[in-house]
């Protein structure tokens, strides 16, 4: 082994083909896998969470925070797709990151993906937990144990191999949309927009009658629901993360993550008019923690409430499995290229599936919750895991687009030569946006009392991370993928050990 010193204040050792041999990859997906791959991930905010904000800004101000959130998305989404073409590696943000802003920009990037990626799969295991105890009538002291099945169970898909987490990952995310539109099919002949949409009145008052205000807290009130807007789109970036287990990467991943992202635009429209155009109406949904249900007891009454909510789990499910995949993956990159310790980027011999990282992830998001749940107490921990800890993650996935849209705007001007198999239709411009409305997202969220704690959290999180790499990490990196093509200047294309 031998060491050479780069820009940054970082060094790289030397490795043998034999550490890249413990840390291969096997390619499967296609098109189609990547496609359900990226929707599954984002799902779940479907089914819940995107309502919270309505209750003072109403339902005009939720479609005009989703249109803002949605041209963000389509921002990102087609930076992400020119940017994962020409850097087909695992890494995903953090690699465009490294190419883009150096060592310590990507590290940065990489840790903003991290808290995201551990934070809402916890959080969307605690919904399952919940959605479980509803449905079997279980006390409150049962949920952690929801919880560790949860991770045993799909951690365990994850761990099986990458054909068996795709083919799962492909059958959930089509039995999440297949409720979905059997949802909006059976809610389409009793909408009765005007009266249930649009009952919130100024000051966030309910309108028995409807025919509200389309903006009842003004444009202000829009903006301030940008963040619930967030949920539902909410890690469809992570699709780069599979780059290497995609057959031709290159031609794939921008038809996945772009048909993808068409797929949650129609998706969200229809599931923000249908959801409150029928009773019991946009007031009531704005407190809803489940406000698919709600419009299912309208239509078909309480009786099939059990039978609807273990369906609804369906979007839950796909999500928790998806999002297990991308920290597993993001993990294992950032570790394989020294950033994090090196241990954890070793693979199953046979299955190559990065099962430390896995491991080690799922630990982390598990090991928060249970803290939580136990120091606090059954209801105020549940507050804090559905609260702070989600605000925790979207803070993180915030922070990291901003990221991917300067990374974008830099790599077209630092390396105008690398080769792009696809480019991005809306170019600086798109990537500008994203930049732009995520900021003023985050600003939004930090004049919620609620999301600056979880900034908090998210600056201990780094705090962390930031010492060991200054400490241990950047002395130790390694020639992977990632960091080859980024030291390259993107001239060449790096062929995965």
């Amino acid at each position: 082994m031998g060491e050479e010193t780069a820009g940054g204040g970082v060094s790289y050792e030397k490795v043998g083909a034999e550490y890249f041999d413990k840390r291969g990859l096997k390619r499967y997906a296609g098109v189609f896998s990547l496609w359900a791959l990226g929707v599954g991930a984002v799902i779940s905010g479907q089914f819940s969470g995107w309502n919270l904000g309505m209750g003072v800004g109403g339902w005009g101000g939720m479609l005009v925070a989703t249109l803002i959130i949605t041209v963000m998305y389509l921002g990102l989404t087609f930076s992400i797709a020119e940017m994962a073409a020409a850097q087909p590696h695992t890494g995903g943000a953090y690699s465009f990151a490294r190419a883009a802003m150096g060592p310590w920009g990507g590290f940065i990037t990489g840790l903003c993906e991290n808290v995201e990626y551990v934070l809402t799969a916890a959080v969307v295991c605690f919904f399952i937990g919940s959605y479980l105890g509803g449905i079997f009538e279980t006390p409150a002291w049962v949920q952690p144990l929801y919880w560790i099945g949860s991770y045993v169970i799909f951690v365990g898909l994850n761990a099986g191999g990458v054909a068996m987490s795709f083919r799962f990952t492909v059958f959930i995310t089509l039995l999440a949309l297949a409720c979905l539109a059997v949802f909006w099919v059976s809610a389409l002949p009793h909408a009765d927009f005007l009266k249930y949409a649009m009952n919130v009145g100024p000051g966030g008052t309910e309108l028995k009658d409807g025919h509200g205000p389309f903006l009842p807290a003004g444009v202000g009130g829009a903006l301030a629901q940008l963040p619930f807007a967030v949920w539902l789109f909410l890690a469809i970036e992570q699709l780069p993360l599979a780059a290497e287990e995609s057959h031709t990467p290159a031609r794939d991943l921008p038809k996945g993550i772009i048909l993808g992202m068409l797929t949650l635009i129609v998706s969200a429209l229809l599931v923000l008019w249908l959801n409150s155009a029928i009773s019991p109406g946009t007031f009531a949904l704005s407190k809803s923690g489940e406000p698919i249900l709600e419009g299912f007891r309208t239509i078909y009454g309480g009786g099939l409430a059990k039978v609807l909510a273990a369906v609804a789990v369906a979007g839950l499910i796909a999500s928790f499995h998806a999002i297990i995949f991308a920290y597993g993956r993001q993990i294992y990159s950032l570790s394989r290229a020294g950033y994090f310790p090196r241990a954890l980027s070793v693979t199953h011999g046979v299955r190559k599936t990065p099962d430390v990282a896995l491991l080690t992830g799922s630990a982390a998001g598990l090991a928060v919750m249970l803290a939580v749940w136990f120091i606090l107490g059954a209801e105020k921990g549940a507050a804090v895991i559905g609260g702070t800890l989600l605000n925790m993650a979207v803070f993180g996935a915030m922070l990291s687009y901003v990221a991917q849209g300067v990374s974008f705007i830099l790599l077209r001007k630092k390396f105008p030569l690398m080769e792009r198999p696809y480019k991005s239709r809306f170019g600086l411009t798109g990537a500008g946006l994203t930049v732009v409305i995520s900021l003023v997202t985050i600003f939004y969220q930090l004049k919620d009392p609620i999301y600056r704690t979880g900034v908090i959290g998210v600056a201990i999180w780094f705090a962390v991370g930031v010492a060991y790499f200054a400490l241990f990490g950047r002395k130790k990196l390694v020639l992977s993928p990632e960091e080859a093509f980024a030291i390259s200047g993107g001239k060449a294309a790096y062929e995965t050990h």
